[in-house]
């Protein structure tokens, strides 16, 4: 199931907003309203749907792979709505995407909080749970290419046609998995207690959890301006021709997915939060020397791309394993997955939503214009790409470390 789900966050964030704009001529600032109104609902919602998957979860496993699969055909209605609109009126248009956007959203957290919290379920040591993560996290690196690459060689119509075999696959594939242990309806529970173990703020009660969500939250913020600021880099900093984006790109999510058995590895060696470190201080050491890359240096960049795709594997593959090892060792393993995932994935769409909302705001307003010659804005924007992602994953690096002394993690 990672493969579709990643299969179709990829075109929601990339895609769409170029497939409005030149097939119907859809206004960029309308689209960007109505993208950041639907995104910040999303990210409001995941916290609710992690409680109602804890409920859920605590009747049976048969429940919740019912409403996983009402939750996929939901997925799939509001993919074909999304690319195949029924109406061409810009007014009904606008209407028509903001609607579209909100039932992809919805089933898509849904489907995300359920499979995740199966995993984490299962529990396991530290090396079972970063394997589980591993799988899932590897597989949406899969679909995160072929997202990259349908839409331009076949388009999306194919896209669409292996989105849903890919789906449905998904599904089949979960029917037939591990069975987590303890998620059977137990009515000898005291009502007061149960109450609490469900409640939206349960995971804050405890230290380690909000520990673990502020390095994730910084690194996070760190690892999405990048990404928000990649293209602008390219074009500007290295001015590369385009043909060269998908250099960049491909070296960077296949490198991810080829690194993940190596930080596997290093859980087994160094434990996860120690191999999480190390992730981190690796991708320190890629920006600062992509800060000294100028004009025509492509192959430089092909290596950056290469190296910070490797500790991408370690973003991917470590924290949520992290987290299951927190829900487990506070006694929530089988009773409240779905509230800590819930706001685990609220952190991720909020680091998301932070990077872009901060990082082009100040750069327009400090003089940087995309196009730009000019020397001072040029460094401006090094300093935002490079620079500042250190900075704040130096902080998440040396937040963790305090938690690996306090032994917390």
């Amino acid at each position: 199931m990672g493969l579709p789900l990643a299969f179709v966050a990829l075109p929601l964030y990339v895609i769409l907003p170029n497939y409005y704009a030149r097939n119907f001529g859809f206004p960029l600032a309308a689209l960007g309203a109505i993208l950041l109104g639907a995104r910040f609902f999303d990210a409001l919602i995941d916290p609710l749907l992690g409680r109602w998957s804890d409920r859920l979860y605590s009747h049976s496993s048969q429940l919740i792979l019912r409403w996983s699969a009402v939750a996929a055909m939901v997925l799939g209605l509001g993919f074909v709505m999304l690319f195949f609109p029924a109406v061409q009126q810009l007014g009904q248009l606008g209407v028509w995407l903001g609607i579209s956007l909100v039932v992809t959203y919805i089933a898509f957290s849904a489907l995300t909080i359920m499979h995740q919290s199966w995993g984490a379920r299962l529990g396991g040591d530290e090396a079972q749970r970063s394997r589980i993560v591993a799988w899932r996290e590897g597989l949406g690196l899969a679909g995160v290419l072929l997202a990259s690459i349908l839409p331009v060689v076949f388009g999306m119509p194919a896209t669409s046609a292996v989105f849903f075999a890919a789906l449905a696959l998904g599904l089949w594939a979960w029917t037939r998995a591990p069975k987590p242990g303890g998620i059977e309806h137990t009515p000898t529970v005291n009502h007061h207690k149960n109450q609490l173990q469900q409640s939206l703020l349960q995971p804050f009660k405890h230290p380690a959890f909000r520990a673990l969500l502020a390095v994730f939250v910084f690194n996070g913020i760190a690892s999405a301006i990048p990404a928000t600021l990649l293209l602008f880099f390219v074009q500007d900093k290295l001015q590369a021709p385009a043909s060269t984006e998908p250099l960049f790109l491909g070296s960077y999510f296949i490198c991810a997915a080829l690194s993940i058995p190596l930080w596997l590895h290093g859980v087994r060696r160094i434990g996860l939060a120690r191999t999480w470190l190390a992730g981190m201080l690796l991708t320190i050491a890629v920006f600062l020397f992509a800060a000294f890359l100028g004009s025509g240096d492509i192959a430089g960049f092909v290596l950056v791309c290469a190296l910070s795709g490797v500790g991408l594997g370690a973003d991917l593959a470590l924290p949520s394993a992290l987290l299951a090892g927190v829900i487990q060792a506070h006694g929530d393993q089988g009773r409240a997955e779905g509230a800590y995932f819930g706001w685990w994935n609220f952190a991720t769409k909020l680091n998301l939503a932070l990077a872009a909302g901060l990082a082009l705001p100040i750069l327009g307003v400090l003089g940087y214009v995309p196009g730009t010659r000019d020397a001072a804005a040029l460094n401006l924007l090094t300093w935002a790409y490079c620079l500042l992602p250190c900075m704040l994953k130096l902080f998440a690096a040396g937040f963790l470390y305090s938690l690996i002394l306090r032994k917390t993690l």
